[in-house]
């Protein structure tokens, strides 16, 4: 048979890893090196000139997504469909053989599977069970403590507390979660691989069964390996199978989520017949892109090592810029973007990636402000966030308890022992008085309806919004912020879920304290008390219609805004990497230690080879983080591209170094301005000093619009950052 189809269009890294004659096999695929091709015409290598059976090959995907599009491609190659080839994730998999083996795993026929809502559910009905303090050991923590341990392949009784506290409750828990789920035929995600390497340990008939059946085994993404699944790997491969795992170790950033890159470090210890094939040709980016690249991952250590070249062009060079904050910093990126649609392009070829999910709420004022339509990519927009929303119903209860919405959705959340019988009979009382929900929760108290735990908890819900009504009357709007998200639970309640996600809540809180210190309404009177109501009104109104604008349709020409981890395996035309700054990438959380700095470092690396032909870095020198300027130095990261690659951008309202600027409390910015940095059409430049009647002196930072109706952002020394309509400012300039 003529197999020279399956190699013609491979060029010779790729060839000589789909026809290596190696018993194990490891490939390092650079970004764009064309990995999946590699795996598909690996498999139709093996059916076809190698004449294996193909239900004697098992190929290991990270999505479904990915194992279907693997599977058409496969049937596309040979021209012949095999259904029962065994194509999947390790979930998909691992699931299929408990279905055929469930006696054997312990588990009943009609077995189900638990999803994580069904299994949150659960864990709280057997916390309050077993009496455990919800407030000290939340259920969700819990969830992702048994979550964690299964990911490690540990069983209850295979983990010391040594009198720990923490630790001896969540095994007390799990113990109790293992026994219910025995009990109910249930299994979790994390039960499903844990259950079928067990399978495989405690039926040795059953193992040497499936070792003769799967004699080729292929892993896609195999940096992105936790523990129970590279153990589940090499249990199945023993002495005798090919193994060939394809992977990036600089691309592994997933070690947040249980993703060990120590696995496809130590593939050829563990496997030491096996051979690497490095593939370092890409076709997607340019050479100055892959250059940059290569440059920074350079400064890792432990590296497996690789370079990627393209035989494509060198590309325009890495265009930086230097803002002066976060306003500066999306308005520039929202330029670019309006120049690159009007020059005809695409905008979903274009994306902005950022390293916090709180950035995009800048970005997505800005590009709301122009009308042009983006889409958050696998996440929500900033102020429909859970944990936004949940703020926002606090904040909308200090100016109108009988806010019905505002009151469902927080009457229990941070968890205060208000359940959904209690809530129901609000509910009942508020039809039968035509009333409000708050008002139907007094009733509820004073006319003992409730049981007297209920009534207290309810109460003291009560006494929580009025309390913090009183105390932020004296506040400015983003001290009332501030307030009601500490002293409402809310930090508390997120961070109890722990990981990633809960740090990214945290952070969207924070910045949600910066969205309020530097709203202005214009439409409010010049006059108006910062610390009454109205602005706070405002703001949520503003909120809501943010809220309201939806996001483009799928089949909308948007931009694409993501974090950098949404970002893995996708490509654009034109990449914005948006808040290259210390501590916010690399981000604070990451930088004590090598392990940490070093994924951060490797996330930059996704970062910058998303891009095909243009890539542009920006920094602030100045962020509003939590109600604060801070000024910000540039990313590293920076700094570790060669500056023969990079082409700084200086605008006309850029710096230069004549005469400083002063930010709040009168601290330097250590920041200029040119003289051609003129707010068009009227006498004020950025970078000057302005007073205005009631906040005093400050300093122009940045401006929208022209003449009179320009508005102006000014810093000023004594109340922070405020946008102004020049026609009703007034603003004195002093130099």
């Amino acid at each position: 048979m003529d197999v020279s189809h399956i190699l013609d269009s491979l060029n010779e890294q790729q060839r000589n890893a789909v026809a290596s004659p190696a018993h194990n096999l490891l490939v390092l695929a650079g970004a764009g090196s064309g990995k999946t091709r590699v795996l598909v015409h690996r498999v139709a290598w093996l059916i076809e000139a190698e004449n294996v059976s193909p239900f004697a090959i098992l190929a290991v995907t990270f999505t479904n997504k990915a194992a279907r599009e693997m599977r058409g491609r496969i049937e596309e190659l040979v021209s012949q469909s095999y259904g029962g080839m065994w194509v999947g994730t390790f979930h998909g998999l691992a699931h299929r053989l408990l279905r055929s083996h469930w006696q054997e795993a312990g588990l009943p026929e009609d077995f189900h599977i638990l999803d994580a809502d069904d299994q949150l559910r659960l864990i709280k009905r057997l916390c309050k069970s077993m009496r455990i303090d919800e407030e000290r050991w939340p259920a969700k923590q819990c969830q992702w403590y048994i979550n964690a341990q299964k990911d490690e392949g540990l069983r209850a009784d295979n983990i010391e507390h040594f009198n720990d506290d923490y630790t001896k409750t969540m095994l007390e828990v799990y113990k109790a979660y293992e026994e219910a789920c025995d009990r109910g035929g249930m299994i979790d995600f994390g039960e499903i691989l844990l259950r079928a390497h067990e399978l495989w340990l405690n039926n040795p008939q059953i193992l040497q069964h499936y070792q003769k059946r799967f004699q080729y085994i292929l892993v896609d993404e195999f940096q992105d390996t936790n523990t129970i699944q590279y153990a589940w790997l090499r249990v199945l491969a023993g002495a005798d199978n090919q193994l060939m795992v394809v992977g990036d170790d600089d691309q592994s950033i997933y070690g947040w989520r249980g993703a060990r890159i120590e696995n496809i470090q130590s593939f050829n210890t563990d496997f030491a017949d096996a051979d690497i094939v490095r593939l370092e040709q890409n076709y997607r980016s340019t050479s100055t892109i892959l250059n940059a690249a290569n440059k920074l991952i350079a400064n890792n250590q432990g590296r497996l090592g690789k370079n990627l070249w393209t035989e494509g062009g060198e590309g325009e060079q890495i265009s930086l810029y230097e803002a002066f904050n976060e306003q500066d910093e999306a308005r520039f990126i929202v330029d670019r973007l309006q120049d690159w649609s009007n020059g005809g392009n695409r905008r979903s070829d274009a994306a902005v990636l950022y390293r916090s999910n709180a950035q995009s709420r800048e970005l997505e004022d800005a590009l709301l402000r122009v009308g042009m339509p983006y889409r958050i990519y696998g996440g929500h927009r900033f102020y429909e966030r859970l944990e936004i929303k949940n703020a926002l119903s606090y904040l909308r209860l200090l100016i109108n308890r009988h806010d019905d919405t505002a009151v469902e959705r927080i009457i229990n959340v941070p968890v205060r022992g208000i359940g959904g019988r209690t809530i129901e009979t609000v509910r009942q009382v508020a039809r039968e008085h035509n009333c409000s929900l708050w008002q139907a929760c007094v009733e509820c108290v004073n006319q003992s309806l409730l049981t007297a735990r209920a009534a207290n908890s309810v109460l003291a819900f009560l006494q929580l919004i009025d309390d913090m009504a009183k105390a932020c009357s004296e506040l400015e709007l983003h001290e009332k912020a501030e307030y009601v998200i500490q002293h409402s639970g809310l930090i508390g309640h997120h961070e109890k879920e722990g990981g990633e996600k809960a740090r990214a809540r945290i952070e969207n809180l924070d910045e949600l304290v910066t969205a309020t210190s530097s709203f202005d309404e214009p439409n409010i009177e010049e006059e108006i008390d910062l610390k009454s109501n109205t602005l706070l009104a405002a703001f949520l109104d503003q909120a809501s219609l943010d809220a309201g604008d939806t996001q483009a349709d799928e089949t909308d020409d948007a931009v694409q805004l993501m974090t950098l981890h949404s970002a893995k395996g996708l490509e654009f035309q034109l990449v914005f990497l948006a808040g290259m700054e210390e501590g916010l990438f690399p981000h604070k959380m990451s930088m004590d230690n090598l392990a940490g700095l070093e994924e951060e470092r490797r996330l930059c690396y996704v970062g910058i080879t998303r891009a095909k032909n243009k890539l542009y870095l920006s920094h602030a020198e100045s962020r509003r983080m939590h109600g604060d300027v801070n000024l910000c130095r540039p990313s590293r990261f920076i700094k570790e591209i060669p500056k023969e690659l990079i082409d700084e951008i200086r605008l006309k309202t850029t710096i230069n170094r004549t005469a400083p600027a002063f930010g709040q409390n009168g601290k330097s910015l250590g920041k200029s301005f040119s003289k051609e940095a003129e707010v068009p059409d009227t006498e004020i430049s950025l970078g000057q000093r302005v007073a205005h009647g009631k906040f005093g002196e400050g300093v122009v930072l940045n401006y929208e619009g022209t003449g009179s109706n320009a508005r102006v952002q000014v810093n000023f020394d004594a109340v922070g950052s405020k946008w102004l309509v020049l026609s009703y400012a007034k603003l004195e300039v002093l130099n």
